[in-house]
């Protein structure tokens, strides 16, 4: 069983869509093994986006994504990293397809609903960040 991180963005938060998220997840047969709120510091910001945070748009991001609490969860399942991908559709939710999370509650690139982890390293990388190992309970 693989795990995976994910954070419902400040957009998912604003427009009420946690709930329906979730649910599909869910729905895919996931589990959830870790879950808490939390309003993100800039220096989490920075060393979370560390790939983009010497780029002109970082500041926007980090300004957004620090906009407002958010919900941060750890999911496990068979390969889930990239099952949890397809759900999501691309990052761009202006190409992504409906039936998507993306598809049906982003907006675009910035304001597409959740994070999610690219690969099994980063997704181990972003579990050891965001959570110490006895806030996670594997089922």
């Amino acid at each position: 069983m693989q795990k995976t991180f994910v954070i419902f963005k400040p957009d998912c938060m604003t427009q009420r869509h946690v709930g329906y998220v979730l649910d599909r997840f869910e729905r895919a047969g996931f589990d959830v093994i870790g879950c808490k709120m939390t309003r993100l510091a800039p220096a989490v910001l920075r060393e979370h986006y560390a790939h983009v945070a010497d780029k002109p748009f970082y500041p926007e991001i980090e300004t957004f994504m620090g906009s407002r609490p958010v919900i941060m969860m750890a999911l496990q399942g068979k390969d889930i990293v990239q099952r949890v991908r397809d759900l999501l559709g691309p990052t761009d939710s202006r190409k992504a397809a409906k039936g998507t999370i993306r598809g049906d509650f982003g907006t675009d690139m910035m304001k597409n609903v959740v994070h999610a982890s690219d690969s099994v390293d980063n997704a181990k990388a972003e579990l050891a960040r965001f959570f110490k190992a006895e806030e996670l309970y594997t089922v």
